[in-house]
């Protein structure tokens, strides 16, 4: 067990110690959709997350191994704490300053035979994530709650706002008004239009061209098409990563990731919206725009990463799964494991 480490652009945590504060509610941000009852609590989930990294080989010669791997971090939507790093080599978190995602970095001084292995547990209590007053919320008095909410509104390197987009975005928003019944129209044309399917290729990637000549894809291409369609109408939107839950408790391995979106009311703020989710379970279409279940723990924010340490391999589309180079080439043979386990609120193993 090693302790994290200083570095640029750092922060500095003893592996127990949490982000932040533990969840606190705001006035109006956590309604259920009506299911339960409006004055319904929001639903709570606490467990321990494992994520496990193994470096098979190494390029034969080589004398230089950098890893990265996305890091958690508390919001009010979930606390992370008791963080634990077990890894070859000191660990250090770093910060990129784009998004402001946590980046675990480990470079052995010296490589040691493989396999390499590194791994990461932390425990999270996670809360339902839910914006159902939308319509009856006065704006803010000074406008935009986020200041860098702009920034969400440019392009990404496979999600572009070009002539084409925009005229795609157009035809869908057509006759709508405010922000909020053209983000709707964004929805509702995105679960109707895309298909959830991972057969062939070319899906997964969050192309926003691929997926609106495919018509299908997985939740990145769900939330390209929904993002970049949001940005062409001056809507801003952001692209979120992690890791979903199975809805019945327990323990178990987790297969891959998730991701969802959210967009920005000026005055209002942040909307949650998972169109994948939707299709996927139709039952809860209204329950999507504007809420996400606890059942999913979020990484990172945002497509095109640069890392810091910065990686000399192009940005990252994504950053959700450990990346490494050796001697600054990317390195492929790296196998990950994930894990979950259910606790109760004061995060002891949970007895069903």
């Amino acid at each position: 067990m090693r302790i994290l480490t200083q570095g640029c652009a750092a922060f500095v945590l003893a592996l127990t110690l949490s982000l932040v504060p533990v969840i606190t509610e705001a006035d109006g941000v956590r309604k259920v959709d009506g299911t339960p009852g409006a004055n319904a609590e929001p639903k709570r989930r606490s467990f321990e997350f494992t994520y496990k990294v193994s470096i098979a080989e190494t390029p034969p010669g080589a004398k230089q191994l950098k890893v990265w791997l996305p890091y958690p971090k508390s919001d009010h939507n979930q606390e992370i704490f008791d963080i634990r790093i077990s890894s070859p080599a000191s660990a250090t978190v770093y910060t990129e300053p784009r998004y402001g995602n946590a980046i675990l970095y480990v470079s052995p001084p010296e490589l040691q035979a493989a396999p390499l292995n590194l791994e990461m547990s932390f425990k999270v209590r996670r809360a339902e994530y839910l914006r159902k007053d939308l319509g009856q919320s006065k704006p803010v008095p000074g406008g935009a709650l986020d200041p860098d909410v702009k920034k969400y509104l440019n392009p990404d390197r496979l999600v572009p706002v070009n002539e084409q987009v925009r005229q795609w975005s157009s035809e869908v928003i057509k006759g709508k008004k405010t922000d909020l019944e053209k983000a709707r129209a964004i929805y509702d044309y995105t679960l109707a239009t895309i298909k959830y399917d991972k057969s062939g290729e070319g899906w997964g990637r969050g192309d926003i061209l691929y997926a609106c000549d495919a018509k299908r894809g997985n939740c990145t291409d769900f939330h390209a098409v929904f993002i970049g369609f949001c940005r062409a109408a001056g809507i801003p939107a952001r692209f979120e990563i992690g890791f979903p839950l199975p809805e019945k408790r327990g323990s178990g391995e987790i297969s891959g990731y998730h991701c969802w979106a959210e967009f920005y009311l000026n005055g209002y703020g942040w909307v949650p919206v998972d169109v994948s989710e939707a299709w996927k379970r139709p039952e809860k279409r209204e329950y999507f725009f504007g809420g996400n279940d606890e059942n999913r723990v979020l990484f990172s924010i945002g497509r095109d990463i640069v890392l810091r340490p910065q990686q000399q391999s192009t940005p990252l589309n994504y950053f959700i799964y450990p990346y490494v180079e050796a001697d600054g080439k990317p390195l492929t043979a790296v196998k990950k494991e994930l894990y979950f386990k259910d606790l109760n609120d004061e995060g002891v193993t949970k007895v069903e």
